[in-house]
Protein backbone atom coordinates (compact mmCIF):
# COMPACT_ATOMS: atom_id res chain seq x y z
CA UNK A 1 0.00 0.00 0.00
CA UNK A 2 1.23 3.50 -0.86
CA UNK A 3 1.28 6.13 1.85
CA UNK A 4 0.69 9.89 1.83
CA UNK A 5 1.82 11.84 4.89
CA UNK A 6 -0.06 15.11 4.94
CA UNK A 7 0.82 17.90 7.37
CA UNK A 8 -2.38 19.92 7.66
CA UNK A 9 -0.67 22.25 10.14
CA UNK A 10 2.39 23.08 8.01
CA UNK A 11 1.50 25.68 5.33
CA UNK A 12 4.32 26.44 2.89
CA UNK A 13 3.09 29.37 0.82
CA UNK A 14 0.24 30.63 -1.35
CA UNK A 15 -0.91 28.76 -4.45
CA UNK A 16 -1.76 31.70 -6.66
CA UNK A 17 -4.91 31.25 -8.70
CA UNK A 18 -2.94 32.23 -11.82
CA UNK A 19 -1.35 28.76 -11.84
CA UNK A 20 -4.59 27.63 -13.53
CA UNK A 21 -4.38 30.36 -16.17
CA UNK A 22 -5.25 30.08 -19.86
CA UNK A 23 -3.83 31.27 -23.18
CA UNK A 24 -5.67 32.55 -26.27
CA UNK A 25 -3.91 33.47 -29.49
CA UNK A 26 -5.02 34.60 -32.93
CA UNK A 27 -4.36 31.09 -34.15
CA UNK A 28 -6.76 28.82 -36.02
CA UNK A 29 -10.21 28.88 -34.46
CA UNK A 30 -9.22 29.92 -30.96
CA UNK A 31 -10.53 33.48 -31.23
CA UNK A 32 -12.80 33.50 -34.26
CA UNK A 33 -15.50 30.84 -33.97
CA UNK A 34 -14.17 29.72 -30.60
CA UNK A 35 -14.46 32.77 -28.36
CA UNK A 36 -15.77 35.43 -30.70
CA UNK A 37 -18.57 35.08 -33.25
CA UNK A 38 -19.56 38.73 -33.74
CA UNK A 39 -22.67 40.60 -32.70
CA UNK A 40 -24.65 39.48 -35.76
CA UNK A 41 -24.09 35.76 -35.25
CA UNK A 42 -27.03 33.43 -34.65
CA UNK A 43 -24.91 31.72 -31.99
CA UNK A 44 -26.02 33.24 -28.66
CA UNK A 45 -23.55 35.98 -27.78
CA UNK A 46 -23.10 39.13 -25.74
CA UNK A 47 -21.13 41.82 -27.54
CA UNK A 48 -19.99 39.16 -30.02
CA UNK A 49 -18.62 36.73 -27.39
CA UNK A 50 -20.31 33.33 -27.44
CA UNK A 51 -22.09 32.59 -24.19
CA UNK A 52 -21.90 28.80 -24.08
CA UNK A 53 -18.11 29.08 -23.96
CA UNK A 54 -18.19 31.86 -21.36
CA UNK A 55 -20.49 29.87 -19.10
CA UNK A 56 -18.34 26.74 -19.37
CA UNK A 57 -15.14 28.64 -18.60
CA UNK A 58 -16.69 30.42 -15.63
CA UNK A 59 -17.48 27.00 -14.17
CA UNK A 60 -13.75 26.22 -13.94
CA UNK A 61 -13.00 29.67 -12.53
CA UNK A 62 -10.59 30.92 -15.21
CA UNK A 63 -8.27 33.21 -13.22
CA UNK A 64 -6.21 34.92 -15.95
CA UNK A 65 -6.11 34.94 -19.75
CA UNK A 66 -3.06 35.66 -21.92
CA UNK A 67 -3.53 37.40 -25.32
CA UNK A 68 -2.87 38.10 -28.28
CA UNK A 69 0.00 35.58 -28.49
CA UNK A 70 2.25 33.71 -28.77
CA UNK A 71 4.08 34.32 -32.01
CA UNK A 72 1.18 36.47 -33.22
CA UNK A 73 1.95 39.05 -30.51
CA UNK A 74 5.16 40.15 -32.21
CA UNK A 75 3.43 40.94 -35.48
CA UNK A 76 0.35 42.50 -33.85
CA UNK A 77 -0.07 46.27 -34.01
CA UNK A 78 -2.74 47.20 -31.53
CA UNK A 79 -4.03 50.33 -33.27
CA UNK A 80 -5.21 48.09 -36.14
CA UNK A 81 -7.67 46.50 -33.69
CA UNK A 82 -9.52 49.56 -32.33
CA UNK A 83 -12.21 51.84 -33.69
CA UNK A 84 -15.11 50.99 -36.02
CA UNK A 85 -14.77 47.42 -37.25
CA UNK A 86 -15.44 48.35 -40.86
CA UNK A 87 -12.37 50.61 -40.92
CA UNK A 88 -9.93 48.31 -39.11
CA UNK A 89 -6.93 47.20 -41.12
CA UNK A 90 -6.72 43.68 -42.45
CA UNK A 91 -3.49 41.70 -42.37
CA UNK A 92 -2.11 38.27 -43.18
CA UNK A 93 -1.42 36.05 -40.19
CA UNK A 94 2.00 34.93 -41.38
CA UNK A 95 2.61 32.63 -38.43
CA UNK A 96 -0.60 30.65 -38.44
CA UNK A 97 -2.04 29.44 -41.72
CA UNK A 98 -1.55 32.53 -43.85
CA UNK A 99 -5.18 33.52 -43.33
CA UNK A 100 -6.58 37.04 -43.33
CA UNK A 101 -6.86 38.65 -39.91
CA UNK A 102 -9.55 41.35 -39.99
CA UNK A 103 -8.80 42.66 -36.49
CA UNK A 104 -12.46 42.57 -35.48
CA UNK A 105 -11.30 41.18 -32.14
CA UNK A 106 -8.98 43.72 -30.55
CA UNK A 107 -8.26 45.42 -27.23
CA UNK A 108 -11.86 46.40 -26.41
CA UNK A 109 -13.17 42.94 -27.30
CA UNK A 110 -10.47 41.21 -25.24
CA UNK A 111 -11.16 43.33 -22.19
CA UNK A 112 -14.87 42.65 -22.60
CA UNK A 113 -14.12 38.93 -22.74
CA UNK A 114 -12.14 39.16 -19.49
CA UNK A 115 -15.05 41.05 -17.90
CA UNK A 116 -17.50 38.35 -18.90
CA UNK A 117 -15.17 35.59 -17.69
CA UNK A 118 -14.40 37.43 -14.46
CA UNK A 119 -10.67 36.92 -14.99
CA UNK A 120 -7.50 39.02 -15.02
CA UNK A 121 -6.03 40.27 -18.30
CA UNK A 122 -2.48 39.32 -19.31
CA UNK A 123 -1.47 41.16 -22.48
CA UNK A 124 1.72 40.41 -24.39
CA UNK A 125 3.31 43.39 -26.17
CA UNK A 126 5.11 43.53 -29.51
CA UNK A 127 8.90 43.74 -29.22
CA UNK A 128 9.78 41.78 -32.38
CA UNK A 129 8.29 44.16 -34.96
CA UNK A 130 6.97 46.95 -32.75
CA UNK A 131 8.46 50.07 -31.24
CA UNK A 132 8.88 51.36 -27.71
CA UNK A 133 6.44 54.14 -28.54
CA UNK A 134 3.81 51.69 -29.77
CA UNK A 135 4.04 49.60 -26.60
CA UNK A 136 4.06 52.65 -24.36
CA UNK A 137 1.00 54.11 -26.04
CA UNK A 138 -0.89 50.82 -25.75
CA UNK A 139 -0.35 50.73 -21.99
CA UNK A 140 -1.39 54.40 -21.80
CA UNK A 141 -4.50 53.71 -23.92
CA UNK A 142 -5.60 50.92 -21.59
CA UNK A 143 -4.70 52.26 -18.16
CA UNK A 144 -4.44 56.06 -18.10
CA UNK A 145 -7.19 58.33 -16.81
CA UNK A 146 -5.11 61.50 -17.28
CA UNK A 147 -5.53 64.07 -20.02
CA UNK A 148 -3.57 62.63 -22.93
CA UNK A 149 -3.96 61.70 -26.62
CA UNK A 150 -4.30 57.96 -25.87
CA UNK A 151 -6.88 58.57 -23.13
CA UNK A 152 -8.92 60.68 -25.52
CA UNK A 153 -8.60 58.06 -28.26
CA UNK A 154 -9.93 55.37 -25.92
CA UNK A 155 -12.88 57.57 -24.99
CA UNK A 156 -13.61 58.25 -28.66
CA UNK A 157 -13.80 54.49 -29.12
CA UNK A 158 -16.43 54.14 -26.42
CA UNK A 159 -14.54 53.36 -23.23
CA UNK A 160 -14.56 56.18 -20.71
CA UNK A 161 -12.87 54.52 -17.74
CA UNK A 162 -9.42 52.92 -17.97
CA UNK A 163 -9.18 49.18 -17.66
CA UNK A 164 -7.32 47.28 -14.99
CA UNK A 165 -4.25 45.60 -16.53
CA UNK A 166 -2.70 43.29 -13.93
CA UNK A 167 -0.10 41.62 -16.20
CA UNK A 168 1.94 42.78 -19.20
CA UNK A 169 4.50 40.73 -21.11
CA UNK A 170 7.36 42.47 -22.90
CA UNK A 171 7.63 40.33 -26.02
CA UNK A 172 7.18 36.61 -26.64
CA UNK A 173 9.74 33.93 -27.49
CA UNK A 174 12.30 36.57 -28.34
CA UNK A 175 14.82 33.76 -28.80
CA UNK A 176 12.70 32.46 -31.73
CA UNK A 177 9.61 33.73 -33.53
CA UNK A 178 9.74 36.97 -31.55
CA UNK A 179 13.00 38.14 -33.13
CA UNK A 180 15.68 35.41 -32.95
CA UNK A 181 17.59 37.46 -30.37
CA UNK A 182 20.51 36.50 -28.19
CA UNK A 183 19.85 36.64 -24.43
CA UNK A 184 22.23 39.58 -24.03
CA UNK A 185 20.47 41.55 -26.76
CA UNK A 186 16.99 40.79 -25.43
CA UNK A 187 18.01 41.68 -21.87
CA UNK A 188 18.99 45.14 -23.08
CA UNK A 189 15.81 45.47 -25.13
CA UNK A 190 13.71 44.36 -22.17
CA UNK A 191 15.31 46.97 -19.93
CA UNK A 192 14.54 49.65 -22.51
CA UNK A 193 10.97 48.62 -23.36
CA UNK A 194 9.84 48.00 -19.78
CA UNK A 195 10.96 51.51 -18.82
CA UNK A 196 8.05 52.86 -20.83
CA UNK A 197 5.44 50.45 -19.46
CA UNK A 198 4.28 53.23 -17.17
CA UNK A 199 2.33 52.86 -13.96
CA UNK A 200 -0.38 55.43 -14.67
CA UNK A 201 -2.30 54.38 -11.55
CA UNK A 202 0.13 53.32 -8.81
CA UNK A 203 -2.68 51.68 -6.83
CA UNK A 204 -3.11 49.17 -9.68
CA UNK A 205 0.43 47.97 -10.31
CA UNK A 206 1.25 46.31 -13.63
CA UNK A 207 3.20 43.09 -13.13
CA UNK A 208 5.91 43.14 -15.83
CA UNK A 209 6.89 39.82 -17.38
CA UNK A 210 10.14 39.36 -19.30
CA UNK A 211 10.49 36.78 -22.07
CA UNK A 212 12.20 33.82 -20.48
CA UNK A 213 13.63 30.57 -21.78
CA UNK A 214 12.37 27.65 -23.79
CA UNK A 215 12.53 24.35 -21.89
CA UNK A 216 16.24 23.53 -21.21
CA UNK A 217 17.83 26.86 -22.19
CA UNK A 218 19.38 27.61 -18.80
CA UNK A 219 21.81 30.15 -20.26
CA UNK A 220 18.89 32.41 -21.18
CA UNK A 221 17.68 32.45 -17.56
CA UNK A 222 21.19 33.12 -16.28
CA UNK A 223 21.70 36.11 -18.59
CA UNK A 224 18.23 37.58 -18.04
CA UNK A 225 18.38 37.34 -14.27
CA UNK A 226 21.91 38.74 -14.16
CA UNK A 227 21.34 41.62 -16.58
CA UNK A 228 17.68 42.51 -16.10
CA UNK A 229 16.32 40.68 -13.07
CA UNK A 230 15.76 43.79 -10.99
CA UNK A 231 13.56 45.31 -13.69
CA UNK A 232 11.08 42.42 -13.91
CA UNK A 233 8.32 40.94 -11.78
CA UNK A 234 8.13 37.68 -13.71
CA UNK A 235 10.16 35.59 -16.15
CA UNK A 236 8.31 33.38 -18.62
CA UNK A 237 9.04 29.72 -19.39
CA UNK A 238 7.77 27.60 -22.29
CA UNK A 239 7.74 23.82 -22.36
CA UNK A 240 5.54 21.63 -24.55
CA UNK A 241 4.99 17.91 -24.09
CA UNK A 242 5.80 16.45 -27.53
CA UNK A 243 5.79 12.62 -27.52
CA UNK A 244 8.09 12.16 -30.50
CA UNK A 245 10.02 14.34 -32.95
CA UNK A 246 8.76 17.82 -33.85
CA UNK A 247 8.46 16.74 -37.49
CA UNK A 248 6.19 13.82 -36.56
CA UNK A 249 4.76 14.32 -33.12
CA UNK A 250 2.19 11.53 -33.14
CA UNK A 251 -1.58 11.39 -33.19
CA UNK A 252 -3.83 12.87 -30.51
CA UNK A 253 -6.26 9.92 -30.82
CA UNK A 254 -4.50 6.98 -32.45
CA UNK A 255 -1.71 6.03 -30.06
CA UNK A 256 -0.35 3.02 -28.19
CA UNK A 257 0.41 2.40 -24.53
CA UNK A 258 4.06 2.96 -25.43
CA UNK A 259 3.16 6.37 -26.86
CA UNK A 260 1.15 7.13 -23.73
CA UNK A 261 4.02 6.36 -21.36
CA UNK A 262 6.48 8.28 -23.53
CA UNK A 263 4.15 11.28 -23.23
CA UNK A 264 4.02 10.92 -19.45
CA UNK A 265 7.81 10.67 -19.24
CA UNK A 266 8.19 13.81 -21.33
CA UNK A 267 5.69 15.83 -19.31
CA UNK A 268 7.26 14.84 -15.98
CA UNK A 269 10.43 16.64 -17.10
CA UNK A 270 8.57 19.83 -16.15
CA UNK A 271 9.68 19.11 -12.57
CA UNK A 272 13.35 19.10 -13.58
CA UNK A 273 12.98 22.19 -15.77
CA UNK A 274 11.28 24.26 -13.07
CA UNK A 275 13.73 23.09 -10.42
CA UNK A 276 16.81 23.99 -12.45
CA UNK A 277 15.53 27.36 -13.69
CA UNK A 278 14.42 28.18 -10.13
CA UNK A 279 17.90 27.38 -8.81
CA UNK A 280 19.41 29.89 -11.24
CA UNK A 281 16.81 32.49 -10.27
CA UNK A 282 17.58 31.86 -6.59
CA UNK A 283 21.17 32.99 -7.13
CA UNK A 284 20.00 36.46 -8.19
CA UNK A 285 16.69 36.59 -6.33
CA UNK A 286 16.93 34.60 -3.09
CA UNK A 287 13.80 36.32 -1.75
CA UNK A 288 11.85 34.82 -4.70
CA UNK A 289 10.38 38.19 -5.66
CA UNK A 290 10.45 37.36 -9.38
CA UNK A 291 7.86 34.80 -10.40
CA UNK A 292 8.40 32.00 -12.88
CA UNK A 293 5.54 32.34 -15.38
CA UNK A 294 4.95 29.09 -17.31
CA UNK A 295 2.82 30.87 -19.88
CA UNK A 296 2.93 28.18 -22.59
CA UNK A 297 2.66 24.50 -21.72
CA UNK A 298 0.67 21.42 -22.70
CA UNK A 299 0.62 18.62 -25.24
CA UNK A 300 1.41 19.13 -28.93
CA UNK A 301 0.52 16.46 -31.48
CA UNK A 302 0.06 16.31 -35.25
CA UNK A 303 -3.04 18.19 -36.38
CA UNK A 304 -6.25 16.28 -37.02
CA UNK A 305 -6.47 14.89 -40.53
CA UNK A 306 -8.23 17.22 -42.98
CA UNK A 307 -7.64 20.39 -40.95
CA UNK A 308 -5.41 23.36 -41.78
CA UNK A 309 -1.90 22.43 -40.55
CA UNK A 310 -1.41 26.04 -39.45
CA UNK A 311 -4.45 25.89 -37.15
CA UNK A 312 -2.97 23.33 -34.69
CA UNK A 313 -6.34 21.68 -34.06
CA UNK A 314 -6.09 18.43 -32.10
CA UNK A 315 -8.44 16.19 -30.15
CA UNK A 316 -8.09 15.68 -26.42
CA UNK A 317 -8.17 12.41 -24.46
CA UNK A 318 -7.68 11.08 -20.94
CA UNK A 319 -3.96 11.09 -21.76
CA UNK A 320 -4.16 14.89 -21.92
CA UNK A 321 -6.13 15.06 -18.69
CA UNK A 322 -3.40 13.07 -16.93
CA UNK A 323 -0.77 15.41 -18.39
CA UNK A 324 -2.74 18.38 -17.06
CA UNK A 325 -3.10 16.84 -13.62
CA UNK A 326 0.59 15.99 -13.33
CA UNK A 327 1.63 19.51 -14.35
CA UNK A 328 -0.86 21.28 -12.10
CA UNK A 329 0.43 19.27 -9.15
CA UNK A 330 4.01 20.22 -10.08
CA UNK A 331 3.09 23.91 -10.31
CA UNK A 332 1.34 23.74 -6.93
CA UNK A 333 4.36 22.15 -5.28
CA UNK A 334 6.60 24.91 -6.72
CA UNK A 335 4.26 27.76 -5.81
CA UNK A 336 7.09 29.58 -4.03
CA UNK A 337 8.50 30.38 -7.50
CA UNK A 338 5.71 29.59 -10.00
CA UNK A 339 3.31 32.53 -9.87
CA UNK A 340 1.33 31.78 -13.02
CA UNK A 341 0.93 29.15 -15.73
CA UNK A 342 -1.12 29.39 -18.96
CA UNK A 343 -2.01 26.22 -20.81
CA UNK A 344 -1.90 26.36 -24.62
CA UNK A 345 -4.56 26.97 -25.69
CA UNK A 346 -8.03 27.56 -24.35
CA UNK A 347 -10.25 26.84 -27.38
CA UNK A 348 -9.75 24.69 -30.53
CA UNK A 349 -5.93 24.80 -30.44
CA UNK A 350 -3.45 22.28 -28.96
CA UNK A 351 -4.47 21.11 -25.46
CA UNK A 352 -7.78 22.95 -25.40
CA UNK A 353 -10.39 23.16 -22.68
CA UNK A 354 -13.19 23.40 -25.23
CA UNK A 355 -13.76 22.40 -28.86
CA UNK A 356 -16.39 24.08 -31.02
CA UNK A 357 -17.96 23.24 -34.36
CA UNK A 358 -20.35 25.94 -35.52
CA UNK A 359 -22.94 26.33 -32.76
CA UNK A 360 -21.90 23.08 -31.03
CA UNK A 361 -19.47 22.97 -28.11
CA UNK A 362 -17.84 20.18 -26.12
CA UNK A 363 -15.74 20.16 -22.97
CA UNK A 364 -12.55 18.12 -23.18
CA UNK A 365 -11.00 15.79 -20.58
CA UNK A 366 -8.47 18.55 -19.88
CA UNK A 367 -11.37 20.84 -18.97
CA UNK A 368 -12.50 18.35 -16.35
CA UNK A 369 -8.95 17.99 -15.03
CA UNK A 370 -8.84 21.74 -14.42
CA UNK A 371 -12.24 21.53 -12.75
CA UNK A 372 -10.84 19.11 -10.17
CA UNK A 373 -8.03 21.55 -9.31
CA UNK A 374 -10.19 24.66 -8.78
CA UNK A 375 -10.31 24.10 -5.04
CA UNK A 376 -6.57 24.84 -4.71
CA UNK A 377 -6.85 28.45 -5.91
CA UNK A 378 -5.43 30.95 -3.38
CA UNK A 379 -4.97 28.23 -0.74
CA UNK A 380 -1.87 27.57 1.33
CA UNK A 381 0.30 24.74 -0.01
CA UNK A 382 0.69 22.04 2.62
CA UNK A 383 3.73 19.94 3.38
CA UNK A 384 3.06 16.46 1.97
CA UNK A 385 5.11 13.35 1.23
CA UNK A 386 3.94 10.59 -1.11
CA UNK A 387 5.63 7.23 -0.52
CA UNK A 388 4.66 5.40 -3.69
CA UNK A 389 6.39 2.53 -5.45
CA UNK A 390 7.39 3.24 -9.06
CA UNK A 391 5.30 1.92 -11.93
CA UNK A 392 7.22 -0.42 -14.25
CA UNK A 393 6.76 0.08 -18.00
CA UNK A 394 8.57 -1.07 -21.14
CA UNK A 395 9.96 2.49 -21.38
CA UNK A 396 11.36 2.35 -17.86
CA UNK A 397 10.08 3.11 -14.40
CA UNK A 398 7.65 5.96 -13.84
CA UNK A 399 6.84 7.55 -10.49
CA UNK A 400 3.73 6.12 -8.86
CA UNK A 401 1.05 8.38 -7.43
CA UNK A 402 1.66 12.13 -7.65
CA UNK A 403 -0.04 14.66 -5.38
CA UNK A 404 -0.38 18.17 -4.05
CA UNK A 405 -2.35 19.38 -1.04
CA UNK A 406 -3.56 22.75 0.18
CA UNK A 407 -5.46 24.41 3.01
CA UNK A 408 -8.40 26.70 2.23
CA UNK A 409 -9.37 29.71 4.34
CA UNK A 410 -12.32 27.79 5.80
CA UNK A 411 -10.04 25.00 7.06
CA UNK A 412 -10.83 22.51 4.29
CA UNK A 413 -7.88 20.47 3.03
CA UNK A 414 -7.82 19.82 -0.72
CA UNK A 415 -5.78 16.91 -2.11
CA UNK A 416 -5.33 16.06 -5.80
CA UNK A 417 -3.85 12.65 -6.59
CA UNK A 418 -2.92 11.47 -10.09
CA UNK A 419 -2.37 7.82 -11.03
CA UNK A 420 -0.75 7.77 -14.49
CA UNK A 421 -0.52 3.95 -14.66
CA UNK A 422 -2.76 2.33 -17.27
CA UNK A 423 -3.17 -1.08 -15.64
CA UNK A 424 -2.54 -0.72 -11.92
CA UNK A 425 -4.89 0.64 -9.27
CA UNK A 426 -3.16 1.92 -6.17
CA UNK A 427 -4.40 1.87 -2.60
CA UNK A 428 -3.03 4.70 -0.51
CA UNK A 429 -3.19 5.38 3.20
CA UNK A 430 -3.40 9.10 3.90
CA UNK A 431 -2.14 10.14 7.32
CA UNK A 432 -3.52 13.58 8.15
CA UNK A 433 -1.34 15.21 10.80
CA UNK A 434 -2.47 18.26 12.73
CA UNK A 435 -6.16 17.91 11.92
CA UNK A 436 -8.99 15.65 13.01
CA UNK A 437 -10.82 14.14 10.03
CA UNK A 438 -14.55 14.80 10.40
CA UNK A 439 -15.83 14.50 6.82
CA UNK A 440 -14.41 13.56 3.43
CA UNK A 441 -15.77 14.16 -0.06
CA UNK A 442 -14.38 13.37 -3.47
CA UNK A 443 -14.54 13.68 -7.24
CA UNK A 444 -12.83 11.58 -9.88
CA UNK A 445 -11.93 11.74 -13.57
CA UNK A 446 -10.97 8.40 -15.09
CA UNK A 447 -11.22 6.30 -18.22
CA UNK A 448 -9.22 4.48 -20.86
CA UNK A 449 -6.16 6.36 -22.14
CA UNK A 450 -7.85 7.31 -25.44
CA UNK A 451 -11.33 8.08 -24.11
CA UNK A 452 -12.47 11.46 -25.37
CA UNK A 453 -15.51 13.60 -25.99
CA UNK A 454 -16.79 14.12 -29.53
CA UNK A 455 -19.65 16.08 -31.00
CA UNK A 456 -21.53 12.78 -31.30
CA UNK A 457 -20.68 11.77 -27.71
CA UNK A 458 -20.06 15.03 -25.84
CA UNK A 459 -20.30 13.51 -22.35
CA UNK A 460 -18.22 10.34 -22.75
CA UNK A 461 -15.62 11.71 -20.31
CA UNK A 462 -16.58 13.83 -17.30
CA UNK A 463 -15.94 14.08 -13.59
CA UNK A 464 -18.16 12.19 -11.20
CA UNK A 465 -18.49 11.68 -7.43
CA UNK A 466 -15.81 9.56 -5.81
CA UNK A 467 -16.55 7.40 -2.78
CA UNK A 468 -13.95 4.61 -2.85
CA UNK A 469 -12.40 5.59 0.47
CA UNK A 470 -12.72 4.75 4.14
CA UNK A 471 -12.15 7.29 6.90
CA UNK A 472 -10.49 7.05 10.27
CA UNK A 473 -9.72 9.54 13.05
CA UNK A 474 -6.18 10.13 11.77
CA UNK A 475 -6.86 10.02 8.05
CA UNK A 476 -8.26 7.69 5.43
CA UNK A 477 -7.47 5.00 2.89
CA UNK A 478 -8.40 5.43 -0.77
CA UNK A 479 -8.24 3.32 -3.90
CA UNK A 480 -6.99 5.28 -6.90
CA UNK A 481 -7.96 3.63 -10.24
CA UNK A 482 -5.62 3.49 -13.23
CA UNK A 483 -5.46 6.55 -15.49
CA UNK A 484 -7.27 8.78 -13.03
CA UNK A 485 -7.29 12.04 -11.13
CA UNK A 486 -8.92 12.13 -7.69
CA UNK A 487 -9.79 15.30 -5.79
CA UNK A 488 -10.43 14.85 -2.05
CA UNK A 489 -11.83 17.41 0.36
CA UNK A 490 -11.03 16.76 4.02
CA UNK A 491 -12.92 18.66 6.70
Amino acid sequence: MDRLILHADLPKGRIRKGIQGQFSEHLGRCIYGGLYVGEQSEIPNVNGIRQDVVQALREIRIPVLRWPGGCFADEYHWKDGIGPKETRKKMINTHWGGVTEDNSFGTHEFMELCRQLGCDAYICGNVGSGTVQEMSEWVEYMTSDAISPMTELRKQNGRQEPWRLPFFGVGNESWGCGGNMTPEYYANEYRRYQTFVRQYRPEEKIYKIACGPSDFNYEWTEVLMRNAGRYMDGLSLHYYTVPHEWSKKGSALDFTAEDYYTTIQKTLRMEEIITRHSAIMDQYDPEKRVGLIVDEWGTWYDVEEGTNPGFLYQQNTMRDAIVAGLNLNIFNRHCDRVHMANIAQMINVLQAMILTEGPAMIKTPSYYAFKLFCGHQENQLLESHMLSLPHHTAQGDLPGLQESASLAADGTVHVTIVNPALDEAREVKIDVLGKAVQAVGGEILTGAMDDHNSFDRPDAVADRPYTDFATAQDGLTAKIPPCSIVHLTIR
